[in-house]
């Protein structure tokens, strides 16, 4: 009797935590569309406040954070794989890997400086590493390498990789 009693709880308990498992997906919708069903009541209940100041920050630099991607070419090598990321607070991590028998990464962090008139990134290394590196601004998600005469090297192409944008929650 026990036993049974025993595996009856077993089965109960796996029971509910099944079907815990399957609620959540439903909620996270539910979630997403109150958010989406809030703000369009407060859209029509504050109909006069303008939130173009919002839209568009100070620091456009906050816009294009990010990571980017690219297979460059290589003079001793069959490429070089690499990967910029531009940070929060104007810090970039800059990860570089040549692609021949030693695959070892290189790493560089540093300061990067956003100049939205010429529409230039350039990167300042910390330690002293290489010297500075400058990338024009093709589109939201296209990075080109400079030369140092501030010509474009158009094999030198950096893609975006995180173009989904995560929601954001705007409250007055």
């Amino acid at each position: 009797m026990r036993a049974l009693k025993k595996q009856l709880k077993h089965n109960l308990a796996l029971f509910l935590f099944s079907g815990l498992l399957s609620a959540i997906p439903a909620m996270a919708a539910s979630d997403f569309e109150a958010q989406e069903g809030f703000a369009r009541a407060r859209a029509k209940t504050q109909p006069g406040i303008d939130h173009s100041a919002h839209q568009n920050p100070a620091d456009k630099s906050l816009e294009f954070h990010g990571v980017f991607y690219g297979y460059l070419p290589c003079n001793d090598c069959d490429g070089v794989k690499t990967t910029l990321s531009l940070q929060q607070k104007h810090n970039y991590l800059l990860v570089t890997q040549p692609a021949k028998a030693s695959s070892r990464e290189y790493y560089e962090r540093g300061k990067y400086d956003w100049n939205e008139e010429k529409r230039t990134v350039v990167l300042t290394p910390k330690n002293g590493g290489t010297s500075t590196r400058s990338y024009h601004i093709e589109d939201e998600g296209t990075l080109i390498q400079l030369n140092a005469d501030g010509i474009k090297k158009n094999d030198y192409v950096l893609q975006r990789s995180d173009t989904y944008k995560s929601r954001e929650v705007h409250i007055h």
